[in-house]
């Protein structure tokens, strides 16, 4: 016998039924109580697709920086990157879209799924200034789908538990991981000693 599952009906046998909570949970727009989720959230994850594969990317910014522009509209300033533009040129090719927003201290993660498009249109743009510095783009993404997750990762994980945060220089450094992927042609201690600043100076 197989130890490998291939067909939709052996991955239902070994799961059993659905939860009939987790459908009753899911949405085509967002209620209230979702919203409330999105308005609290400092950081999403974005996940999007395109002909060279997929690509997950960590955005964030003060609580309630994805705007809420109507039950089926939700609104993701571009900040300020690498301008490897990953997400963007998948978006441009193919819209669909995934969101995972998490909120320090909350167990409990709320999904998004949709379609997106890209606008640069100026009044827009301007209404996300921040320092008085617009994002180059904002994300619009026309929603189909949202639903919360419940907090067993996160507790299994005790992602929010200070006591577990990991020290900082028990990992390679930027710097370090610069330098030895290029051959020390960029990055390493100077690199790290002057990123702090950077990074601060450089947010939008």
């Amino acid at each position: 016998m197989s130890t490998t599952i291939t067909t939709l009906s052996e991955l239902e046998a070994v799961y059993g039924e659905i939860n009939k909570g987790s459908l009753l949970k899911e949405t085509d727009r967002v209620v209230p109580e979702y919203g409330a989720f999105i308005e609290a959230a400092p950081f999403v994850a974005l996940a999007t697709r395109g002909p060279e594969g997929l690509d997950c990317s960590p955005r964030g910014d003060g609580p309630g920086f994805v705007r809420v522009r109507d039950e089926k509209t939700l609104l993701l300033p571009d900040r300020r990157g690498n301008n490897r533009i990953d997400s963007l040129r998948n978006i441009v090719r193919d819209p669909s879209v995934a969101l995972l927003f998490l909120i320090p201290g909350i167990g409990e993660t709320l999904r998004v799924n949709g379609r997106a498009r890209i606008s640069v249109e100026p009044t827009l743009l301007e209404s996300f200034a921040i320092d008085g510095k617009a994002p180059k783009s904002v994300i619009a993404i026309m929603v189909e789908a949202v639903y919360f997750q419940c907090a067993r990762a996160i507790l299994r994980s005790e992602l929010w538990n200070p006591q577990k945060h990991v020290a900082r220089g028990s990992l390679p450094s930027a710097g370090q991981i610069l330098a030895a992927l290029s051959n020390n042609q960029v990055g390493g201690e100077a690199y790290d000693k002057e990123l702090p600043e950077r990074q601060r100076t450089t947010l939008y």
